[in-house]
């Protein structure tokens, strides 16, 4: 009889990538983020079970985005003058967390698949010890 792999909640193969954002667009590296994030790239993918690995993301200040992002935000309606406040682009950081944060699954496992998001600004990042594995055609990876 065929037994079917179920992975246990502490399954510790996870795997560090390391993809570079220079030149690239956001929403492309955002889907494939989430993916790897969520583990739906490994064979032994379960929905019930956390199987994601870790992502660095390099380079983060020369990701190239669609459109110049103006957010409004309103802390407290009907004060006049105070109430309005401009959110701008200064922490390219943030615009990649919650654009990856948004494709990810909902559930449980959400809050945990963004700690295993690694971002840094500059080509250096103090993972080397993990051995990550480049990932550079972003086209070719599902």
């Amino acid at each position: 009889m065929n037994e079917t792999f179920i992975p246990t909640s502490d399954y510790n193969k996870r795997k560090w990538y390391v993809i570079d954002c220079k030149g690239k667009r956001l929403g492309r590296i955002a889907s494939v983020v989430s993916s790897v994030l969520s583990g739906k790239i490994n064979s032994y993918y379960h929905p019930a079970f956390d199987t994601g690995d870790y992502v660095i993301l390099i380079n983060a200040e020369y990701l190239t985005l669609d459109r110049e992002f103006n957010k409004f935000h309103v802390y407290k309606p009907g004060r006049p003058g105070r109430s309005l406040k401009r959110l701008i682009n200064a922490l390219p950081q943030r615009i990649i967390e919650n654009c990856i944060f948004g494709m990810m699954p909902n559930g449980m496992g959400r809050k945990q698949f963004a700690k295993r998001l690694k971002i840094y600004e500059g080509s250096q990042h103090p993972h080397a010890a993990q051995i990550p594995i480049e990932l550079e055609n972003l086209d070719s990876f599902y």
